[in-house]
């Protein structure tokens, strides 16, 4: 297949999600929503069920969930639970809450009484450990998993075994790859693979059985590493933030001719950044994969005054060959935005231009953005 039409495929996938559950329930398959993020889906895989992400949308309003939701929760997590509500998930079998940050631990008690209320699908809670690396949060950490097997097998109607915990590691370790390739493949090749394509590609991740994924995915890289070197003319920065995978915004960075080198996005990057362990004890694994997350803003740090993460963000953008760095910035995401100074602070040290953008998934109109957009699109290009 051409590299026009594998995109176009996924881009397919990232655009219908609701399709692509109806699919995977016509082909008789359970499918368990996953909420953001860092939640196990090793564990859905392993019980022969459908993982299946929600992040938001970008195409839908916030009616139903006012009733359960603070004004000021992300829209994320609001219009996840309007999705949850109005019956656009109705076909899943369950779903996981994580509580990373403020508005996924309440939202996670919230979405419990919604769909108990409505007589709608098992809530499934998973609480993260803060302290996340020592002993005691290792099995903090193993105990929450374990919870969240044992809901699964009640749904699935059969147990988890370890050899096929170990079989679903080594697939979904082998998505990690493949999407760690294809974002190097993505910046040698920004010609071809533009914002827009990239996002779709990773986007669709969230909506696909993983070892059908990997392998469109993995065919995708061979056919870009065919490519001649890329000349690029225009300019490249790093993207920085939860979630950016509105279309008509992502089209002002190829209006501009900005590519994207390299991302610190919740939504893409971070979540494929560490593998899990191959080990005899899979369950531990999964926990010490969770321990080695690093430079993210929702994870504890105690290293924190050492401002490691900002120094990732800084040599992220080196390495990748960038010019600069946007930040995409969650309205009402306070980590993110608590930590937004440390990060500003690092890259003038570094003389790394960066602009700040607001953004939500209410976003409809990007006159604003798309000033600010071109305008550092300019400045960069002089800087060359």
């Amino acid at each position: 297949m051409s590299i026009e039409s594998i995109i176009s495929e996924f881009a397919g996938i990232a655009a219908s999600p609701a399709k692509q559950l109806a699919n995977y329930k016509a082909e008789g398959k359970k499918v368990i929503g996953v909420l953001p993020y860092y939640a196990p889906e090793e564990l859905v895989y392993a019980a022969g069920m459908v993982p299946f992400g929600m992040w938001g949308t970008n195409d839908k309003g916030i009616s139903l969930s006012k009733e359960y939701c603070a004004t000021f929760y992300c829209t994320i997590a609001q219009l996840d639970l309007e999705m949850l509500l109005d019956g656009t998930m109705d076909q899943l079998d369950g779903v996981i809450t994580p509580t990373i940050c403020d508005t996924l631990r309440p939202m996670s008690q919230n979405i419990r009484v919604a769909m108990a209320k409505l007589k709608k699908m098992p809530t499934i809670f998973l609480a993260h450990p803060q302290n996340r690396k020592p002993a005691y949060g290792l099995k903090f950490c193993v105990d929450q998993y374990t919870n969240v097997k044992k809901a699964l097998e009640e749904i699935s109607g059969a147990p988890i075994t370890d050899d096929a915990l170990k079989n679903a590691i080594k697939v979904y370790n082998a998505s990690r790859a493949a999407r760690r390739d294809f974002v190097k493949l993505a910046n040698e090749h920004c010609d071809v693979v533009t914002p827009t394509k990239r996002s779709a590609v990773l986007k669709a991740s969230w909506f696909m059985l993983k070892d059908a994924y990997t392998e469109k995915l993995v065919a995708l890289n061979e056919e870009l590493k065919k490519l001649p070197d890329c000349d690029w003319k225009g300019t490249k920065v790093v993207t920085s933030g939860i979630i950016c995978d509105n279309p008509a915004l992502l089209k002002i960075f190829e209006d501009n001719n900005v590519a994207i080198a390299a991302d610190d996005i919740a939504h893409e990057s971070r979540a494929f950044r560490v593998d899990v362990p191959e080990c005899d004890d899979p369950m531990m694994a999964l926990a010490m994969q969770f321990a080695n997350q690093d430079y993210d803003v929702l994870l504890y740090d105690e290293h924190s005054s050492e401002n490691r993460r900002a120094e990732h963000v800084v040599d992220l953008v080196k390495e990748s060959g960038a010019q600069g760095l946007i930040v995409f910035m969650q309205q009402f995401c306070d980590p993110e935005e608590m930590e937004y100074p440390y990060l500003k602070k690092a890259l003038d040290a570094a003389q790394i231009p960066h602009i700040k953008l607001g953004i939500d998934q209410q976003m409809h109109d990007f006159g604003q953005a798309a000033t600010a957009i071109q305008a550092f699109a300019d400045v960069l290009s002089m800087q060359k």
